[in-house]
């Protein structure tokens, strides 16, 4: 078992999670981070804080797992950053494998269900090849991923680098940034206000959400093996918007209201992942029904 890892993007929401994991299995942990969307304030005391940004050339040190989990991921965040974001999924994913290639690491690299775009296959098998939008203004996010897998699968081809990919679907928890711009902070913060809830469209599109431990666990269970994947991970409990949007206000015992907002560019309609091969090579699989996250998320925010 590795004794020593790397997490970067380690101060966001999903990275410093998993560098809560890894110190509990009693790792050396080391977080890399430019700080521009996650905060130093989310890595626990032991991890080691290595302020850089994997778009630039960069120094891991001697580690036996990198965990790549440094991008950026909320809507606002992307889209205010659009070069920025395809950078990070090219040359700070290559220098990334550059470096587990030199330390001679297993690195696992976040990819994302944003690689199916608006998908015409449902549920999202990881056969599925995606229908993006190369040009609309999610791709910058979208593409980048999916370079990223490409390049991670090119340099196991090439020079045999232990390479696994994951394939992230909707995850929620706490350190979500209630600014984030995804759904289910935004909810939040507006259902603890008291203000509408604001739904895109008219909330018939559904999402997969799946709590962040469930999530921390099936990372490290590709981690702990030798798959190269790319695997899905995800909660295949399917859900409307308009549903979750209800769910929120009964958890935090607001009394806002749902109002019903412009639906977004490029937005999927369905979202739900085949978790078939986690479950085969991984022994995974989400055990958080979504009621009892909500609730938990509810109570640690």
């Amino acid at each position: 078992m590795a004794e020593r890892a790397v997490v970067t993007g380690g101060a966001g929401f999903l990275g410093s999670h998993l560098c809560d994991a890894l110190v509990e299995r009693g790792m050396r942990v080391t977080c890399v981070d430019d700080f521009s969307t996650g905060e130093p304030a989310n890595v626990p005391p032991a991890v080691d804080l290595v302020h850089a940004d994997v778009r630039e050339p960069l120094r891991l040190p001697p580690s036996e797992l990198v965990l790549h989990f440094a991008c950026p991921a909320s809507p606002p965040a992307y889209l205010a950053s659009p070069v920025g974001t395809l950078e990070t999924g090219g040359f700070g994913t290559h220098h990334v494998l550059e470096e587990a290639r030199r330390l001679g690491a297993r690195v696992v690299v976040a990819s994302t269900s944003e690689v199916y775009g608006d998908p015409l296959e449902h549920p999202q098998r990881e056969t599925y090849w995606g229908n993006v939008n190369p040009i609309g203004p999610r791709s910058v996010y979208d593409e980048a991923k999916r370079f990223g897998e490409a390049l991670a699968f090119a340099f196991r081809r090439e020079h045999g680098l232990d390479v696994g990919v994951v394939r992230i679907f909707n995850t929620y928890g706490p350190r979500m940034k209630s600014s984030d711009g995804r759904m289910l902070p935004t909810f939040f913060a507006q259902a603890r206000k008291n203000e509408p809830l604001t739904v895109h469209g008219d909330g018939t599109q559904t999402r997969s959400l799946c709590y962040v431990s469930d999530l921390v666990r099936g990372v490290l269970a590709m981690a702990d093996s030798g798959e190269a994947g790319p695997v899905n991970l995800g909660n295949p409990e399917e859900v409307t918007v308009l549903e979750v949007a209800k769910q929120v206000i009964e958890v935090t015992g607001s009394d806002s209201e749902i109002v019903h907002v412009g639906a977004m560019t490029d937005d999927p309609r369905r979202r739900r992942p085949d978790v078939t091969r986690a479950r085969e090579l991984l022994g995974w699989e989400p055990q958080i029904p979504l009621e009892r996250g909500l609730r938990l998320m509810a109570r640690e925010t």
